[in-house]
């Protein structure tokens, strides 16, 4: 059980398989050159024990699997010449075996090549006043603080939600599936709980449905649902199928009116559990996880890349 796990509702999960498993490197008996890609046969673990064999695989779904970052960041990491094999500079579309030897700022990294390990994934209540982000040089408080403690990788964030937004926040350990969760092609819905300052009228409600104007594109909200109150104190939920930045507050200032404050609830298949505190996260079962990877998979294979914050 992981470190501030809170309440066991919230999560429903439609569907599946799929994940990944650790490989620590080790350098190989024989060097091997940055675009060999030859299976490990026969190598020798750091336990006196044969690795197992595994085929080549790129190099950047290889890093993502490992929770460097997602698939298009580490395009451009080899790109720019941060990533090296075997002590040479690595090359886009070059593929890995777990003998080979990747370094990013000379810094080895534990690879993980795609077998049978689930992922993992947190459930996080974000609190309003904190910031999805490592590092902030104005030393706001960060989500990752609240995350459990992990070996070999790291949590990924799926989105985000700015500094003055609440609520759900998903976390992974696999940079693959944070990207299908991320990608438009997965058309997950966004459900938000929404307070707002000045008059709603029913024309500026038909525009939020039908589509307005925005600085990046037209926006457009797929439900919008009155749940009352008066005054400073009025509530709507909205639904959204994008993520992109501030997208909900905009599209409210577009009809004058002001978002004095925005919850997540909903993400695809996540509700918010009511009975997670915030600032309390909850770790999704094994069960869980391959159930939802499974529907996943079969609805969008090839996603990649994508990012938000609302």
């Amino acid at each position: 059980m992981s470190r501030g796990t809170g309440g066991e509702r919230g999560a429903q999960i439609e569907g599946a398989e799929g994940g990944e498993a650790k490989l620590l490197v080790k350098p190989p008996r024989q060097r091997l050159g940055p675009q060999s890609g030859r299976a490990n046969r026969g190598s020798i673990g750091r336990n006196g024990k044969p690795l197992l064999e595994s085929k080549p695989e790129r190099l950047q779904k290889v890093l993502a699997q490992a929770g460097i970052g997602s698939r298009r960041e580490m395009e451009e990491w080899i790109a720019a010449g941060r990533i090296t094999v075997n002590g040479v500079t690595a090359q886009l579309g070059q593929s890995v075996v777990p003998t080979d030897k990747v370094k990013i700022g000379g810094r080895l990294v534990n690879m993980r090549f795609t077998t049978t390990k689930t992922p993992r994934v947190v459930i996080y209540h974000k609190p309003e006043g904190e910031i999805v982000s490592r590092d902030d040089p104005d030393g706001r408080p960060s989500v990752f603080a609240a995350l459990p403690r992990i070996r070999g990788g790291r949590w990924i964030a799926v989105g985000r939600l700015d500094f003055n937004t609440s609520g759900l926040l998903l976390f992974t350990t696999s940079g693959e599936l944070a990207n299908k969760l991320m990608h438009p092609s997965s058309e997950l819905v966004r459900e938000y709980a929404v307070r707002v300052l000045g008059e709603l009228t029913e024309e500026s409600q038909k525009l939020l449905l039908s589509g307005i104007e925005l600085e990046d594109g037209p926006a457009s909200f797929a439900s919008l649902e009155d749940r009352g109150g008066e005054g400073a104190n009025h509530w709507y939920h909205v639904t959204i199928f994008e993520g992109r930045n501030r997208e909900v507050r905009r599209m409210f200032e577009a009809v004058n009116c002001t978002v004095s404050r925005l919850i997540r609830v909903r993400y695809g298949p996540f509700n918010l559990p009511p009975q997670l505190k915030r600032g309390r996260v909850r770790e999704l079962s094994e069960h869980e996880v391959k159930l939802f990877v499974r529907e996943l998979e079969k609805a969008i294979p090839q996603a990649t890349g994508g990012a938000e914050s609302v």
